[in-house]
């Protein structure tokens, strides 16, 4: 069932070169797209223009001051709610054909494909003069996103060297953190214009020409090429990526991983994923997205600046508190491209669990005991500050941390003929669990007010467990290899059943046979330069 191809990564010949980085910069742009999408939003569901054109009972209490309701219910509305998470329900949907899309054409089509998408959706919502439209425009965003997100990184994967697979695959995580950034800034230019929402939206399309340009230009990934017959390109462009003539230890690895793949169709790819032996990886895809959206993360990106002006920050200065945020979720993001193949995945999962506890709990204790008990409704400007200021530090555990390994860890747990189906499933379970919150973040704000921070705080408890007992450390893996882990693993072993033991046997004699034809290039190449000499 599972694919146990995997030289020993020392095999493996090649460097980190000046092209692979390159390549992986321009391909990682694809985050670019989501992370505008999610840092765009929050600001402009603030901006008193928008709420007075689309939602006027918002802006009632957010402007006006009509209706008389608690500071942590002035944003409650469904229809708001909806409008920042219909682009994720689309996305689920979306990510499920995404498999089909690249494993029968390509990771490089898939990509135009996205970037075309999203170029339709945000002129849509830029041209919005209805609710309709506004919908439409998100719904297709959201397919875009979901094709960018499956396919991207899955290319970064596959394209990187096994020793440096885990920084070069969050650049896509740094370039969603880098987006929400942007986007912050755009809405802090754009927040006195008339209608400085549709610039705002508008220029989400300015990334999908980026992400399309790097489509055409991109080389497709050497798996791509290899798993659709085009071995000898697939050689060609594995070469250029490592710098190398002598590939034939990584090449052979890819060739077997795809003659196992070639053998299952598409549909029993998704089959696959829910047999036995494939278990674990398909209980982590689903499990890992959960707990990434439940730190409570997406929550505080999608409506920072709608949460400080809650607490009485005003429209100008929610905006630049959401600012110095972006700020360090992208500083934080490039902590964990620098150090992840250092440190491992595990060190950051389990290091930002104990961070993202005790900040939570402190934001919740803060709220509960200090908001309110003023007569204007408002926190001081001191007590605010250091609700930033720890903030700021619970989003620096998160960017190092569940944000990255959130995409990191399903693109490379799974053999060749289940990747494109289990990327996808993950994929899809991240926009589900991102609808669910982007559509109930605001009624919890309302209902639960302060304890909202100490319900996600519980759920890092929970997470950090999961990654100390049921991840196991992929760091310096070849891809092809890392299922070999899940066989081995104290847990996951009993939850593969018998198999596992297969495939540790299968794995050993293949070691053993790949040693002896590395043994033999390097006996054949040492000769060679004896003879030259």
């Amino acid at each position: 069932m599972a694919s146990v191809a995997g030289a020993n990564v020392d095999q493996y010949n090649g460097r980190l070169t000046g092209y692979v980085i390159s390549v992986a910069i321009m391909a990682a742009c694809g985050g670019l797209l989501f992370g505008y999408d999610i840092g765009v939003t929050g600001g402009v569901t603030a901006m008193a223009s928008f709420q007075e054109k689309f939602f006027p009972e918002v802006y009632a209490r957010t402007v006006e001051g009509i209706t008389d309701t608690s500071p942590y219910c002035k944003y409650d509305n469904q229809v708001l709610q909806t409008f920042t998470s219909t682009m994720f329900l689309a996305g689920m949907f979306s990510s499920l054909v995404a498999a089909t899309v690249c494993r029968k054409y390509g990771r490089k089509p898939t990509m135009f494909f996205s970037a075309c998408l999203f170029i339709v959706g945000a002129g849509l919502q830029a041209g919005a003069v209805n609710l309709g439209m506004l919908f439409a425009g998100r719904c297709i965003l959201g397919f875009g996103v979901g094709f960018a997100n499956t396919a991207v990184p899955m290319y970064l994967s596959e394209v990187a060297p096994a020793k440096y697979r885990g920084g070069l695959n969050i650049l896509f995580q740094f370039a969603v953190t880098f987006g929400i950034l942007i986007a912050g800034l755009v809405n802090y230019g754009t927040q006195n214009f008339a209608s400085g929402w549709r610039v705002s939206l508008a220029l989400a399309a300015a990334f999908a020409l980026v992400l399309g340009v790097g489509s055409i230009v991109l080389p497709e990934s050497p798996n791509s090429l290899v798993e659709r017959g085009q071995v000898e390109k697939g050689r060609a462009v594995l070469q250029r990526l490592r710098g190398v003539e002598d590939v034939e230890a990584e090449l052979e690895d890819m060739i077997e991983a795809t003659e196992e793949a070639s053998r299952v169709s598409l549909r029993q790819s998704y089959s696959f994923m829910f047999h036995r032996a494939n278990s674990p990886q398909l209980i982590i895809d689903i499990i890992i997205q959960f707990f990434q959206q439940f730190t409570g993360i997406n929550a505080i990106m999608f409506y920072v600046p709608v949460l400080f002006n809650s607490l009485g920050s005003s429209r100008k200065t929610s905006l630049l508190n959401t600012i110095i945020i972006n700020c360090i979720n992208s500083a934080s993001t490039m902590v964990a491209v620098l150090l992840v193949d250092k440190f491992g995945r595990r060190f950051f999962l389990l290091e930002a669990g104990v961070q993202m506890f005790i900040t939570q709990t402190i934001v919740g204790v803060v709220l509960a005991t200090q908001f309110g008990k003023y007569d204007d409704g408002k926190l001081p400007t001191g007590t605010t500050v250091g609700v930033l200021v720890v903030i700021c530090v619970y989003i620096a555990s998160s960017a190092w941390s569940w944000g990255p390994m959130g995409w990191l860890v399903p693109s490379e747990i799974h053999t060749l003929e289940t990747r494109p189906a289990g990327m996808s499933i993950a994929v899809a379970a991240n926009f589900l669990f991102s609808f669910v919150i982007g559509q109930s973040f605001l009624s919890m704000l309302c209902a639960m007010k302060w304890g909202v921070f100490l319900f996600f705080a519980g759920w890092v408890v929970v997470m950090t467990l999961f990654a100390y007992f049921l991840i196991p450390e992929t760091k310096g893996v070849p891809v092809e290899r890392v299922p070999i882990m899940f066989a081995r693993h104290a847990l996951w072993s009993r939850v593969m059943g018998p198999v596992s033991l297969e495939i540790i046997e299968r794995d050993a004699t293949r070691t053993i046979s790949r040693q002896a034809a590395a043994d033999q290039r390097a006996a054949a190449n040492g000769d060679l330069k004896k003879a030259a000499l």
